[in-house]
């Protein structure tokens, strides 16, 4: 660690020196505010050490043009005519601290030791936000097809607004993907980013983790609960799978949506909120009006910009870059070592349906990767069951048991209407009741 001290007296640049030696820090030290400021420049340092009354330049000034330069870099001043005024001036204009002589050494090895930890610190939350954003950009939503290069031009158009977003698209698309990259594309991207599953949590523990809840407001409620409104804040709360959000919380999220306050459970204070909300959904929303599953006010809400992620399906240019850059993050995770793919293998990969879409893909691709046995990924490492179906179609055997019949007409209907289920009951003449259950029954992606 390099600490730059300015100090004009030699005695006590002397002794400040051999102090912060002792300590293990790698000492430069100048005794003028000129020759200070241009040392810095120069070279990097972890901390600035300097007296306030100096020949040339004071300590202020060299605090004021060290700050131009980097204001990560704390500066501690040091002065025998030290006052309050003085002090919150200095603080007020960017001093990590303020040091009254004559000095206690061992005082000032902790202070500056604070002052290098702090820097460090600051440097690994600005590396690790960096890191963030270079994952959560819409830079890095891998994307060739014309359809897919649409969505990121949407999300690219609307992400410095705050413009309710609602994103639809199979399970599977990489919703949640897109609604981060609205957020950290965006100007909130300093605040939070929460997403909450509202198909994770019953009623009563949805509404818990969306608005909190104060101490006792129901059985087991030993402390009061931030919810998820208040932890994002200034930032973007993303809500996946909103359509099947229970009536009650339908109701609380129009209203906040509406006044921008919300109370807590059992409480009865108003709270004010700066959200952004971005939901998703895997359903048809038209579909769920119609079927009353879903307020027709709060949908006019949620989709003031709509955003519809295709399948993978329908986007089939994007197969190839996405199996490579899978197979690299499996190779890298696993330790494994896979040079190059057969072209057979891309062409099996660009043939199939992918019902589970990209989330399917990456899956694929992390078995493949563990069960490759040499350095080119063969067809043989693949384990797609009917992927060489001819243009994407799953084949369905003569010899299949009648439920996996069912099922393999159930999502190849959902699949040709987009989800929606009232256009896969008419096509197959039963019930919309009943797709809704052969749904669950089967687990299937919709």
């Amino acid at each position: 660690m390099k600490i730059l001290v300015i100090e004009d007296d030699p005695d006590g640049r002397r002794s400040v020196t051999d102090a912060l030696t002792e300590a293990g820090y790698a000492v430069t030290a100048v005794a003028g505010g000129e020759e200070g400021v241009q040392r810095f420049a120069a070279e990097p340092f972890n901390a600035v050490l300097t007296d306030v009354r100096l020949p040339d330049i004071d300590g202020h000034e060299v605090l004021i043009r060290i700050r131009k330069q980097d204001q990560e870099t704390p500066v501690l001043l040091m002065t025998a005519y030290g006052t309050v005024a003085a002090a919150v001036a200095a603080l007020k204009s960017g001093a990590y601290d303020y040091i009254l002589k004559p000095l206690n050494l061992a005082d000032l090895q902790s202070k500056v030791a604070h002052a290098v930890e702090s820097r460090q610190l600051r440097s690994q939350v600005t590396t690790l936000k960096a890191a963030l954003h270079a994952q959560s950009s819409s830079k890095a939503i891998i994307a060739k097809s014309a359809n897919m290069l649409e969505v990121l031009k949407q999300v690219q158009a609307v992400a410095s607004t705050r413009a309710t977003v609602l994103i639809l698209g199979e399970s599977g698309v990489g919703k949640e993907l897109v609604a981060r990259a609205l957020h950290y594309d965006g100007n909130r991207v300093e605040a939070a980013f929460v997403a909450v599953n509202c198909g994770a949590f019953s009623e009563s523990l949805l509404e818990s983790e969306l608005f909190g809840h104060e101490k006792g407001a129901f059985t087991g409620a030993m402390t009061r609960h931030v919810g998820a409104f208040e932890r994002a804040h200034g930032g973007s709360l993303f809500l996946d799978e909103i359509g099947i959000a229970p009536p009650s919380v339908q109701a609380r999220l129009l209203r906040v949506l509406e006044t921008r306050e919300f109370m807590r459970v059992g409480g009865n204070e108003p709270i004010a909120v700066d959200v952004r909300i971005i939901s998703a959904t895997n359903r048809n929303p038209e579909d769920l009006v119609a079927e009353k599953l879903f307020r027709q006010d709060l949908l006019y809400r949620l989709q003031v910009v709509t955003i519809r992620i295709p399948p993978l399906r329908e986007r089939r240019e994007d197969i190839r870059p996405l199996t490579d850059h899978f197979l690299a993050m499996a190779c890298a995770e696993y330790g494994r070592h896979i040079e190059s793919v057969a072209p057979a293998c891309y062409e099996i990969l660009e043939r199939y349906a992918w019902p589970g879409n990209v989330r399917e893909l990456k899956n694929a691709l992390e078995t493949a990767a563990l069960m490759a046995t040499a350095p080119t990924l063969k067809p043989a490492d693949l384990h797609l069951g009917n992927a060489g179906a001819p243009g994407g179609a799953t084949v369905i055997p003569a010899t299949m048991p009648l439920e996996e019949l069912e099922k393999q007409a159930i999502l190849q209907s959902l699949q040709r209407h987009k989800g929606s289920r009232t256009l896969a009951s008419e096509e197959l003449v039963v019930s919309l009741r009943t797709i809704q259950r052969k749904i669950k029954e089967y687990n299937l992606p919709f």
